[in-house]
């Protein structure tokens, strides 16, 4: 007998389109746990992505099918939806122009920053209207976001902060100590950082409180862990002023980094439900954050958070955690208790499905 979910009342399955517009990890991680619920409640999912994207998230293994972002192909498979949800402003924008003519909402997750200034900031702020007003729904994944989305003319904007997968709990014994030796931390300090090497994460202003402590002794080490742009104009500075930080590049194992790390550190510009931020509180490291986007919302009283920008308070919020012990199991113990309030996957899945049935419902 079949355990296969089957719709109420014998309607026929709901077929949604998850639209990707680029390979964030946020947006990437996010789609593929939304499909592993909706098709494990019999809802028929095809994701619309980056090839590559495929390769790494496998949205076929978790009961999509998969078809690439190109436009024909959007177009084709927004036919026959009956709710496309895209994540992004650019893969909003896509599935607007694909619908057109069509009846089948759109509902887009916001995850955009504010637009920067000149030019390409007023591009930003034309697409973020012409997306906003294109939605059935709007959901923002932090209240600044939902702000921003009525602002920009949304007809219904609602909070639906997201959890994608993560640790849940530390790697085992022996790990964190082979993470240690192999980056050089063995008898110093260690502080991690994640995410992509792009302006918009600080890492200028990282590798500035980096400076600040170098005179110490051991001088802890900073580990950076991502890809990106911003890599070579990073590593030149580092040679050149001689900072205790290392650059690792693309990493597979950053759950085993961050474990093994005293402090993780966001020194972002902005952020709405930032990844690390997640992984470390889960983890019990402690996080030093600058005050932007979500992240006081996500983080709450379990992280210290800095005025983005300041190297001076970040340095200083480094170096205080490192050397108070109590502090730090403080923070640990904080940080589990908040993760504890942050939404399941499964709330996450069952919001957003409401969601469609209140649209599809509406369309009969």
């Amino acid at each position: 007998m079949s355990s296969t979910p089957v719709p109420p009342y014998g309607r026929p399955p709901l077929r949604t389109v998850q639209v990707l517009g680029g390979g964030s990890a946020g947006s990437s991680a996010h789609v593929r746990s939304l499909t592993t619920g909706l098709a494990a409640r019999g809802v028929r999912v095809t994701v619309c992505a980056p090839v590559e994207t495929e390769g790494e998230y496998d949205f076929t293994g978790a009961g999509a099918h998969f078809t690439p972002a190109a436009v024909s192909a959007l177009r084709a498979v927004c036919a026959g939806a009956d709710i496309v949800h895209a994540h992004g402003l650019h893969a909003g924008m896509r599935a607007a122009l694909a619908l057109r003519g069509r009846r089948a909402p759109l509902v887009v997750t916001w995850q955009a920053g504010p637009a920067a200034d000149g030019p390409l900031g007023q591009l930003t702020r034309m697409l973020e209207r012409r997306v906003a007003r294109a939605a059935a729904v709007v959901l923002g994944t932090s209240s600044d976001q939902v702000d921003r989305a009525r602002l920009r003319g949304a007809r219904d904007a609602r909070l639906a902060p997201v959890t994608v997968p993560g640790a849940r709990r530390a790697p085992a014994r022996g790990l964190d100590s082979k993470a240690r030796a192999e980056l050089g931390a063995v008898a110093r300090p260690l502080v991690i950082a994640v995410g992509s090497l792009v302006p918009r994460r600080g890492y200028p202003v990282l590798l500035d409180a980096a400076r600040s402590w170098r005179g110490l002794d051991p001088a802890p080490l900073l580990v950076i862990a991502g890809e990106g742009p911003q890599r070579t104009a990073l590593a030149r500075r580092i040679e050149a002023e001689q900072l205790p930080v290392r650059l690792l590049g693309r990493r597979d194992d950053v759950t085993d980094l961050l474990a093994a790390a005293d402090v993780a550190v966001l020194p972002s510009r902005w952020e709405a439900r930032s990844l690390l931020a997640q992984e470390a509180l889960r983890l019990g490291v402690p996080l030093v954050a600058t005050a932007v986007g979500g992240v006081p919302e996500l983080v709450g009283d379990a992280a210290v958070l800095v005025p983005y920008g300041d190297a001076r308070a970040l340095g200083s919020a480094v170096t205080g955690l490192l050397a108070d012990a109590d502090r730090r199991a403080a923070l640990a113990v904080a940080g589990a208790a908040q993760a504890e309030t942050w939404p399941t996957e499964d709330d996450t899945v069952a919001q957003v499905l409401s969601v469609y049935d209140e649209l599809t419902e509406r369309a009969r």
